[in-house]
């Protein structure tokens, strides 16, 4: 195994699902940018310390007050950056926005700040996430400018790829978007991008000879001792009955009897306050996923919505990351990260590539981290 630790940039970072996924695939970080003050506390006391990357340098500002250029020529030399990591702010694509809602959403355009950086530091490879949203045809020249961004400063794009992460031996229903671009000086051939997934749906798997997706039983075991993000919402005594009416592993709202205003005209939302069924990958962890009333996170059998520390671990983040600002706050930083174990499988095969240029070979086996463990522990 190759000695090289490749150099990683991480923008829009929040609490550093990305970067812990690069330092697991053996990557170290150089700097990351989060303007969220708990996310960024959350970064620094969880991949600024515990030995994981104690020289990584945490910039909490507005990334349009910051200089990349700057940036660039304090933290590196001759263009050594080897990825740029970064998934911009996705509200003005989400797909709970109607009709050309989110059009205009001056945070769409932080995905050309990205770029800013991409064309100061000049990484050998960048790889962008954002929501599927981004796709839509509303959102068409947001899409198309940065794509002549990239062309112009010499980087070769590949088209953007919707990726779920079950395929990937995570235990959540969750699709992303992932763009990477590579400088046009890194050799390609052979390279193939995305890595084929891992893993489908149980009744194919015999066919492909993929595994089957991974339930997301692991994510409720026995909860640490003294966790602080061991917690759950405080309900009131009406929704702790309709809780305790439905169904467990995956019982409705409609099964519990309770019927809201909003719902005598239309029944739509049938996942809000529904369980999550654990013999199933989880539904998608949103930024609201601590909160019943957002989605289907009320616990498989207690009658209560999902802990912080449950929702961390469908998103595949160890036991001992600790989410900084209180509940709504971790719900929000777990809900916005990117599966560590997902993004660990895509660095990694992007570092074959990156390895390769620098003439070396690493051994293609993935290095297993601990975020990783839940896909096995759930299928053993």
């Amino acid at each position: 195994m190759t000695n090289i630790k490749l150099k990683v940039v991480d923008l829009f970072a929040g609490a550093g699902g990305f970067s812990l996924a690069a330092v697991q695939a053996g990557c170290e970080i150089v700097f990351a940018v989060e303007f969220d003050k708990n996310a960024a506390t959350t970064y620094r006391n969880n991949i600024g310390a515990r030995h994981r990357c104690k020289n990584v340098v945490v910039y909490d500002q507005d990334i349009t007050l910051l200089s990349a250029a700057d940036l660039a020529k304090k933290h590196f030399s001759a263009f050594d950056c080897d990825l740029l990591l970064g998934g911009p702010p996705c509200q003005g694509f989400s797909a709970h926005r109607i009709n050309d809602a989110g059009v205009d959403d001056p945070r769409n355009a932080l995905i050309h700040e990205y770029f800013t950086f991409v064309r100061s530091l000049k990484p050998k490879a960048f790889l962008m996430e954002n929501v599927p949203g981004m796709l839509w045809p509303r959102h068409k020249s947001y899409l198309d400018e940065f794509y002549r961004q990239a062309l112009d400063s010499g980087y070769v794009v590949h088209q953007p790829y919707k990726l779920d992460a079950r395929d990937y031996g995570i235990p959540q229903r969750r699709q992303r978007v992932f763009i990477l671009g590579t400088r046009e000086d890194v050799t390609t051939d052979g390279f193939e991008w995305p890595p084929a997934p891992t893993h489908c749906a149980p009744e194919s798997s015999h066919m492909t000879g993929l595994k089957p997706w991974l339930p997301c039983s692991a994510a409720f075991e026995e909860l640490p001792a003294d966790d602080i993000n061991g917690v759950h919402m405080n309900h009131g005594p009406e929704l702790i009955a309709a809780f305790r009416r439905t169904p467990a592993n995956g019982g409705s709202r409609r099964d519990s009897g309770r019927l809201l205003d909003c719902h005598v005209d239309h029944d739509g939302h049938k996942d809000v306050y529904g369980r999550i069924d654990p013999s199933k990958p989880a539904p998608t962890m949103t930024t609201a996923c601590i909160n019943p009333s957002k989605g289907r996170f009320v616990h498989p059998v207690l009658h209560h919505g999902i802990t912080a520390r449950q929702a961390a671990r469908i998103q595949t983040f160890p036991d001992d990351f600790i989410f900084a600002g209180g509940l709504t706050a971790a719900g929000k930083q777990i809900g916005n990260a990117v599966p560590v174990a997902f993004g660990q499988c895509l660095i990694q095969h992007i570092k074959t590539l990156l390895l390769r240029n620098y003439g070396c070979e690493e051994n293609a086996e993935m290095q297993v981290g601990p975020t990783a463990e839940i896909g096995e522990l759930v299928n053993a």
